[in-house]
């Protein structure tokens, strides 16, 4: 019984302290004997001698009376001598004063003390700040923390919050001393893809920055929104040989043919099928950098930090300045996949399509398409591909025949062409023939070099046909996958 009560007694010491432990600082603000609990924040920094000039800020920019409300808020402050290395670009122009004030202030009360170390907080400004542990707030440190008043907590703070740009408000202030920026900048007039255009053209009618403002530049729409404030991301931002170097890389894969004379549409999609792999979705700090990058798109990127010549740190993420980036090519041309459950379309009756789920001799699970038993020739599956680079590829397939019947599974695929409709019935003409009619042998899960074709202008295929056999109507077809591998010139 003795050793029992010990157990008990033990236990609630150890609830005791986890509730200790466990309390919020603004909970229990009313206990601490702070002489500000009954006066709202503009009050109480107003009050305090070393943080005078930015109090003066605050009434010139009316967020005292924003800082008088019954809402909550967390204010860092800096001192005096923090205010008096303010440049005059700020203190004299309006504007940019009030959005310097915002930059110090967000909703909720943070203390120095929370459960979560290194929070990001949305400040007044629409920027984002890293509040790190309990003394630092961005790249300032708490001089004095946890001041609570009747509204809110104020810290003290060795440094002004000056807004830093963010990554594209970055690369639109280098657009005259960085190639790379003043081409990013450019996509805002010219549009890589179709889309694009009319997604501009909303965005126009409907206002600045309608849905988003990713809609107002082909990189914003098409790689990632580097002026959204709520993601981090990193760039790298390539000095101008560097940058050229690895444009010239790609010209020969990306040849387009321009409408007008004057302009090289060639040189303005090799650039941007360059530097569609030089933004990624997470900040990395120089020392979290690995080896190698994935980009959205599957391209490898290797980094090597010995081309790094500066790191700038932005409000939504990290810029690197690169000497060079160098991607092989073998990286860069990424093999185009196609799977054969997504087909876009078909010729012929819906009835004999069936969209399966298999398990190969491996037992790995996967999805293919198979037509059985069609009720005409030249049963035809309609897909397209984007995005493919002026060269020759190698076709691959992964067709799977496992039907013990004595269906003939025969099929050819084309490039190209069109849909043209002889009396009443619809066949692809004028493609292509990437693959002649081949027989599908009984479980082969192989995959499988089947041909080949050249593409001399870079762009989207548009028609890819998977045709059946023409001399019988009883030919199906059947393709888990094609494969189009690009081959260096």
């Amino acid at each position: 019984m003795i050793l029992k009560n010990k157990y008990r007694r033990l236990l609630a010491s150890v609830f005791a302290l986890a509730i200790i432990s466990c309390s919020n600082p603004w909970d229990d603000r009313i206990d601490n004997g702070d002489a500000n609990l009954g006066i709202t924040l503009d009050e109480a920094i107003s009050k305090t001698s070393e943080t005078s000039q930015f109090a003066e800020l605050l009434v010139q920019t009316g967020y005292d009376e924003i800082l008088a409300s019954s809402r909550t808020f967390t204010v860092f402050v800096p001192t005096n001598a923090a205010m008096s290395q303010v440049g005059s670009e700020i203190l004299n122009n309006p504007e940019a004063l009030k959005t310097f004030v915002a930059n110090h202030i967000t909703l909720t009360a943070y203390s120095s003390e929370r459960t979560n170390p290194n929070e990001r907080i949305k400040m007044f400004s629409n920027k984002n700040l890293i509040f790190k542990g309990s003394t630092m707030i961005d790249d300032a440190t708490l001089v004095s923390a946890d001041h609570y008043a009747a509204n809110g907590v104020f810290h003290i703070i060795d440094k002004a919050l000056t807004p830093k740009l963010n990554i594209w408000q970055y690369v639109n202030s280098q657009v005259d001393n960085s190639a790379m920026s003043a081409y990013l900048s450019s996509l805002k007039d010219f549009s890589i893809y179709t889309s694009d255009l009319a997604a501009k053209v909303l965005s126009e009618e409907r206002g600045a920055g309608y849905l988003s403002d990713s809609l107002t530049n082909s990189y914003l729409r098409n790689v990632y929104n580097l002026n959204n404030e709520n993601n981090l991301y990193t760039l790298f931002l390539m000095e101008d040989t560097g940058y050229t170097d690895e444009v010239n890389k790609m010209k020969p894969y990306l040849i387009k043919t321009s409408n007008e004379p004057t302009i090289d549409s060639t040189a303005i999609y090799a650039q941007y099928f360059t530097l569609r792999d030089m933004a990624f979705a997470k900040k990395y700090e120089l020392d979290e950098l690995p080896a190698t990058l994935t980009s959205r798109f599957g391209v490898e990127v290797p980094i090597d930090k010995t081309q790094i010549a500066q790191q700038i740190h932005l409000s939504n993420g990290i810029v690197y300045i690169m000497k060079k980036v160098d991607v092989p090519l073998t990286k860069r041309l990424v093999t185009t996949r196609i799977e054969g459950e997504k087909n876009s379309g078909y010729i012929g009756s819906r009835t004999p399509i069936l969209y399966r789920d298999r398990r190969d001799p491996l037992g790995m699970l996967f999805n293919d398409i198979m037509v059985q038993a069609p009720t005409r020739g030249k049963f035809t599956l309609l897909y397209n591909a984007k995005d493919m680079y002026s060269t020759t590829y190698k076709v691959y397939w992964r067709a799977v025949n496992d039907r013990t019947t004595a269906t003939l599974f025969q099929q050819k695929l084309g490039i190209g062409g069109s849909i043209v409709l002889t009396g009443s019935t619809y066949d692809v003409a004028n493609f292509f023939e990437a693959v002649p009619l081949t027989i599908i042998p009984f479980n082969n899960y192989d995959e499988i070099l089947v041909g080949q074709f050249t593409k001399t202008d870079a762009g989207n295929i548009d028609l890819i046909s998977l045709i059946g056999g023409a001399t019988t109507a009883t030919s199906g077809l059947t393709l888990d996958y094609l494969k189009f591998v690009p081959v260096l010139k």
